[in-house]
């Protein structure tokens, strides 16, 4: 596709020179040695209204809460009931949500579902019993107000004390703010999904990975992406091109500082308050121990770094020794920016900026399969148990022809090593005659051509005359070959999704990526995973879940259309679920964007290896090509959200209710 882009590319830095003027200016150096404004206590009036700003040297209006951009922190105790009377100064209906703070379905704010909205010049009072302790934000569900400035930090004590010490705490909430109107960043993207990528691949890096994997397997790559009409530099689909990423509602060169004394532990409450973007999080020569997510307390782990989704939480304690400054350094995940702020004994002191990381590269995993060398798909059977090859070697090749949104024409198609596949065996002359699917969670698509699955009672796996394989059966696939299932799982699954309008590609083999920091993270570093991640206490209820609901996500990038099942909200129904059952979901992610899930009202408890411990989380990053389970008690009733948040993918259709009654 032609790029036709007006925006000035040198919008980013042209960003950090205007933050670099106003640090230097009395204003400038006032904000940066100052916290967020905190209001405390049990009763809260909060006002809505425009607020004129200036980020990047142009003059703009943002939507603050009384008067500040991000809204103030609110500090609440666990087991006080808090009254918040929201007035609103717009023009427009407006609204909060309390993220991951449970609520009674009336209060959690979200237009259209168990709230009207705040008409313009009115006042809604929030009243609700605070029944849980940690690092939780808040924000707009009307419209595009969370883009514009409206979003704020809630730091919640805990009755008991905190499980962790620390003497310092601070709040590092990172967003992203544009010069340009919401409205016309997503006509932009619904003209051109990559409008805002300027990191498509060139005749020079052409050059480069050919010298570096080869001719062949170069030509294949682009072929194959071609083919998709898709590109593996669309890692965000709103990038530095437009966003001056911001730190404590501060561009870069501002110096947003904390302070501390050698020795002392520093509770930094991260917090995700953007709209489009994911941030890889590291303070360079600082060790950081992760102790809650998501509010929920966790065994500490140290790392070096972690990426953040967008609505996501978490804590860290870090403890410098040194008399010296410290880069608190959050790059966006597609390397086009970055949020910076200070840790240091003084104010005034810097620490080095670090250079960016290499820009992630989607693969074909991404895509729900494993690119081989010859550009096909392989799948590598090492580190598949239980399989054994016959003399001439097994499966060899299948066809893309017929995979929901793969047609290929790359040199030796679609290549499969099966040594990693468990339960399977192969004959002498190669053809793959045996699977068992009882330990693959992660298989469950149906084609209408080439490989094709079977959900019903057959065990095992038949082929036919050619040795392609036909049919598997998925009735024994770990724990969710045992539950009632609704879904997209039905013979002719993958099938249905293919023909959706919304859905321009299927994953045809996902899989369990927890185990994975995810794209872009270079070697040497202790990254944090999602499989790291262990409640520090065991989970409320041990009871197994009674039934699976599986849900696709999936979108279609040209028209930047998103949704559940190739349905946008609108032609979707509500996800009925009984109060007191206790329910498994299964996401699998048929695009090649990380998607941020959230269920409001309810926790979910991410499947992740812990059994018990568990960890309570209310937003998960699935990754492209992924598969993921969490566990769910139905124990509020109302109707509840659950959608990306990524902002502009909820609003183009990635957004379903939840009904719990």
């Amino acid at each position: 596709m032609t790029q036709n882009k007006p925006l000035n590319r040198r919008r980013f830095v042209q960003g950090v020179a205007a933050a670099g003027a106003l640090a230097i200016s009395p204003l400038g150096r006032a904000i940066a040695a100052t916290r967020l404004p905190v209001l405390s206590g049990t009763d809260f009036q909060l006002e809505i209204s425009p607020m004129p700003v200036n980020i990047t040297g142009r003059a703009q209006t943002a939507t603050a809460i009384n008067g500040q951009i991000p809204a103030p922190i609110l500090r609440w105790r666990e087991g006080d009931t808090i009254t918040l009377a929201v007035t609103n100064r717009l023009s427009d209906p407006t609204s909060i949500h309390w993220h991951g703070v449970r609520t009674p379905s009336p209060m959690d704010g979200v237009p259209g579902l168990s709230f009207a909205g705040i008409p313009p010049g009115q006042t809604f009072v929030y009243r609700f019993p605070v029944h849980q302790s940690g690092t939780y934000w808040y924000h707009s569900h009307s419209a595009f107000q969370e883009q514009t400035g409206m979003y704020g930090p809630i730091i919640i004590e805990p009755k008991g004390g905190y499980a962790h010490l620390f003497d310092r705490d601070y709040v590092v909430l990172l967003s992203d703010w544009s010069d340009e109107s919401p409205d016309s960043i997503v006509s932009n993207l619904k003209f051109q999904s990559d409008y805002y990528n300027f990191h498509s691949r060139t005749a020079g890096t052409f050059i480069d990975d050919a010298n570096r994997k080869g001719l062949g397997e170069t030509i294949s790559d682009r072929l194959m992406w071609g083919e998709m009409r898709m590109s593996p530099t669309d890692i965000l689909d709103v990038s530095g091109a437009t966003y001056t990423y911001l730190m404590n509602g501060q561009p870069p060169a501002s110096n947003w500082t904390a302070l501390f004394r050698p020795g002392e532990r520093v509770r930094l409450r991260f917090i995700n308050g953007s709209s489009m973007s994911i941030f890889d999080i590291r303070i360079p020569d600082l060790p950081m121990s992760v102790v809650q997510s998501d509010g929920n307390d966790l065994v500490p782990v140290t790392v070096d770094e972690f990426r953040i989704g967008t609505a996501e939480t978490y804590d860290v304690i870090v403890q410098p020794r040194e008399a010296r400054a410290y880069t608190i350094f959050a790059q966006a995940e597609d390397r086009t920016g970055f949020a910076r702020g200070t840790l240091a004994p003084r104010a005034g002191m810097t620490a080095t900026i670090p250079p960016m990381d290499p820009r992630p590269m989607r693969t074909m995993k991404d895509m729900g399969m494993e690119h081989g060398s010859m550009g096909g798909m392989q799948m590598d059977h090492g580190s598949m148990p239980g399989m054994s090859q016959g003399a001439t070697g097994g499966m060899q090749q299948m066809n893309h022809g017929s995979m929901p949104g793969m047609s290929h024409t790359a040199p030796g198609g679609m290549q499969t090593n099966h040594a990693s596949i468990p339960g399977m065996s192969h004959g002498a002359t190669g053809g793959m005659q045996q699977m068992n699917h009882g330990s693959m969670p992660s298989m469950s698509y149906e084609t209408t051509g080439g490989m094709q699955m079977d959900h019903g009672s057959m065990p095992g796996m038949s082929h036919g005359a050619t040795g392609g394989m036909q049919q598997m059966n998925h009735g024994s696939m770990g724990h969710i070959g045992t539950l009632p299932k609704i879904g997209m799982t039905d013979q002719g699954a993958a099938a249905k999704l293919e023909g959706s309008v919304g859905v321009d590609n299927v994953a045809m083999m996902p899989s369990e990526r927890l185990n994975e920091p995810g794209d872009g993270f270079p070697k040497g570093r202790r990254v944090l995973r999602y499989t790291d991640l262990r409640a520090l206490k065991r989970g409320n209820d041990p009871r197994q879940p009674e039934r699976e609901i599986v849900l696709h996500l999936t979108g279609n990038m040209e028209r930047f259309m998103w949704g559940f099942d190739g349905k946008k909200f609108s032609d979707a129904g509500p996800i009925e679920l009984k109060r007191g059952e206790r329910v498994r979901f299964t996401l699998i992610n048929d695009t090649m964007m990380e998607h941020p899930m959230h269920l409001h009202g309810l926790w979910s408890e991410l499947d992740n290896g812990h059994g018990e411990y568990r960890p309570y989380k209310h937003t998960i990053i699935v990754k492209p090509g992924e598969r993921l389970s969490f566990l769910v008690n139905a124990d509020e009733p109302g109707r509840w959200a659950f959608h990306c948040h990524l902002l502009y993918h909820m609003e183009s259709g990635m957004f379903r209710e939840v009904h719990v009654a």
